[in-house]
């Protein structure tokens, strides 16, 4: 995840101290592709660049941004696909993260089950190497763990907001 300008502003004051950030995750499902009803639904993935690993689009929430606005935004800017908000799956929280230059970081996350609009997925930014569609119980490895966790909330229909 690329540091938002207003992150590195901060950064400036208060140097590597722990930061307190509003994150999303948006898990963008696909049903069915071209008129026809999938067998198991496809979820949009990420590679990340700096670790590897496969995961859903993910970022953190920009001044005045509403959390559903970070998240159809994170999605468009990194895979070039339009999404739609569903519902929101969890809020939660990934624990102290210490980046390799010190800095450190707690995210409290809004995890989303998204739809799938239109556009062709494609790597929209540096934050990743890969981009594609995978069925939701044949993931790629490496994979995040909180986003394997996250994926399956937004598969299970009428499942309530975890906290």
């Amino acid at each position: 995840m690329a540091t938002p300008d207003f992150i590195r502003e901060l950064r400036r004051d208060i140097g590597t101290k722990e930061l307190l950030l509003p994150a999303v995750t948006a898990v963008v499902l696909r049903r069915e592709t071209e008129g026809v009803r999938l067998p198991t639904a496809e979820v949009l993935l990420v590679r990340r660049a700096d670790n590897g690993d496969w995961g859903a689009t993910s970022g953190i929430m920009e001044p005045g941004e509403s959390p559903a606005q970070a998240a159809v935004r994170e999605v468009a800017e990194e895979t070039g696909v339009q999404a739609r908000p569903v519902r929101v799956t969890a809020v939660s929280d990934h624990g102290l993260v210490v980046y390799p230059n010190g800095d450190r970081c707690q995210f409290v996350d809004i995890a989303f089950e998204m739809e799938y609009v239109s556009g062709a997925a494609h790597i929209g930014d540096d934050e990743s190497t890969e981009v594609g569609w995978f069925p939701v119980d044949a993931l790629p490895e490496p994979f995040t763990s909180q986003h394997r966790e996250r994926i399956l909330w937004a598969v299970e229909t009428n499942a309530p907001t975890r906290f």
